[in-house]
């Protein structure tokens, strides 16, 4: 799908993008280069680099490059990009990658053309309500001249700085404003989205948040500004737009050379997307007493001297009768095959230290089927245990509630 005017392209992942071909969709020099040398920066798996173009692997989300906005969606069955675009809104809501709150009756006032919107008009809703409330103040310490007397002199400097000039004072006080590090990480956003944003729709409303916020100096927001934020009762309102503001901030890349080629990626692996979503399903319709257990650590090797390696299954459900099943998700359409070697090997590992307990591999699909499958006995020879390993496929449902419904249910019937 390419929209020229807008300059979006939506591509389902694990497809290319080339610039000498392509029937509709093709990338200029330009963009081509620019992302280049994005894939130059750091050793990143978003995509891979082939003959002019470049591939998309497991990742998906959005992918801004100067004016193109490149919107990678999964993939898993014969349904089309406008359906997979509302699937994949709606598993990063259910892992509360949208937990954003909205001061209207609708999370979502636009119809986006892409997720970046989405995230876009997100912040924008979390800014105009905090703004409404009144922005937080706080005490700053001021120094310097002054040509009148303010505070307390600062005797060392006024000697310095002051000795031919004593109609001038050098001093130090205190001031109440809204120079707070959180809103001057708000207005770095604003004055950030003005420039990237493409949508027409929210130009207004960027332009009037601008216009009634006040001008502040800029603040440097790496990774170790955001970790060191901590929300007391008055800044809880600021969290979700300081969340987007570090989603934003931290992957977006200015063309330095240009300037017209910035990069901006908000991308999601799927493989730990499908983990969240199915240990989300769960939980929502749980109402059978499930113990549910994710990232449950287990002990299975250590080199002497050494650190300890873990096995980490990605769900342990443990029903009220103690029976215990190790799930573990595959994003990805296996069709009639059979599981890899290497996740057979990982499940019969999980189940020997689960006290010999069940496991499933659960994929999507093109429909919703259990097939049932066991492990040999390692004690008897050719002998079938009792242990099984099941393979699990789940249909991709017309919207997501129905979809999580189905999940649990195919779980809680066929395995607990």
């Amino acid at each position: 799908m390419n929209n020229k005017e807008s300059h979006i392209i939506s591509v389902f992942e694990h497809e290319s993008l080339y610039v000498h071909k392509g029937e509709k969709i093709r990338l200029t020099d330009d963009q081509l280069k620019s992302l280049q040398t994005f894939y130059k920066e750091k050793d990143f798996p978003y995509y891979t680099l082939v003959h002019k173009g470049i591939r998309f692997c497991e990742y998906v989300g959005v992918l801004q490059v100067g004016n193109l906005t490149i919107e990678i969606l999964p993939k898993a069955d014969n349904n089309g990009l406008d359906h997979w675009r509302k699937m994949l809104i709606g598993m990063l809501r259910s892992v509360n990658s949208f937990n954003i709150h909205s001061p209207t009756n609708s999370d979502v006032l636009l119809k986006a053309n892409s997720i970046l919107d989405l995230y876009f008009e997100l912040f924008i809703n979390e800014t105009e309500s905090i703004l409404h409330k009144g922005l937080i103040k706080k005490y700053r310490k001021i120094e310097g001249n002054q040509n009148s007397l303010k505070g307390k002199i600062v005797f060392t400097k006024q000697i310095l700085s002051n000795i031919s000039h004593q109609e001038r004072f050098f001093v130090s006080y205190s001031i109440y404003d809204k120079e707070h590090p959180l809103n001057k990480v708000l207005y770095k956003v604003l004055k950030l989205l003005k420039l990237i944003n493409r949508n027409q729709n929210l130009k207004s409303r960027i332009n009037a948040l601008l216009l009634n916020f006040p001008e502040l100096p800029n603040i440097v927001t790496d990774e170790s500004f955001f970790n060191r934020i901590s929300y007391s009762r008055k800044t809880e309102p600021y969290k979700k737009a300081i969340e987007i503001s570090r989603l934003l901030l931290i992957n977006y890349h200015p063309d330095i050379s240009k300037g017209n080629n910035n990069v901006l990626a908000l991308m999601f692996d799927m493989n730990s997307l499908w983990e969240g979503f199915v240990l989300a399903s769960i939980k929502r319709f749980n109402t059978q007493n499930i113990v549910i257990h994710s990232q449950k650590h287990k002990l299975f090797w250590q080199k002497s001297g050494g650190y300890a390696k873990r096995m980490i299954p990605d769900i342990v459900l443990t029903n009220v009768s103690g029976k215990t099943v190790v799930v573990d998700t595959k994003w990805k359409n296996i069709g009639e095959y059979n599981p890899s070697d290497a996740d057979l090997r990982q499940m019969y590992t999980y189940s020997k230290f689960h006290d010999n307990a069940n496991t499933i591999l659960l994929y999507p699909g093109n429909e919703t089927k259990y097939f049932s499958g066991s492990f040999y006995d390692e004690n008897l020879n050719n002998v079938i245990s009792n242990t099984e390993c099941g393979i699990l496929k789940i249909a991709v449902s017309k919207n997501i509630k129905e979809w999580q419904k189905l999940i649990f249910e195919t779980l809680s019937s066929n395995i607990l």
